[in-house]
């Protein structure tokens, strides 16, 4: 398993220990477990977004004329 460093503001990086201790963990299991899901979850907002997109969806049986949506 590699170390890295982190800067992190004093006040949050305290505002996080709070909350660490609050869920029975420690900050660095928080921002394994954060790292993580972003990694997992990536994969799959991009399949999806493809699904998406890649979807064939029927062209609109109404056909407009200019002259149909504008008074002149």
């Amino acid at each position: 398993m590699a170390n890295i460093t982190l800067a992190i503001d004093d006040q949050l990086l305290k505002e996080a220990r709070k909350i660490a201790i609050e869920r029975d963990t420690t900050v660095n299991q928080m921002v394994r477990e954060f790292l993580e899901s972003q990694v997992i979850s990536h994969p799959k907002r991009r399949t999806a977004a493809r699904n998406l997109l890649s979807r064939r969806y029927p062209a609109s049986p109404i056909t407009w004329r200019r002259e149909d949506l504008y008074d002149r």
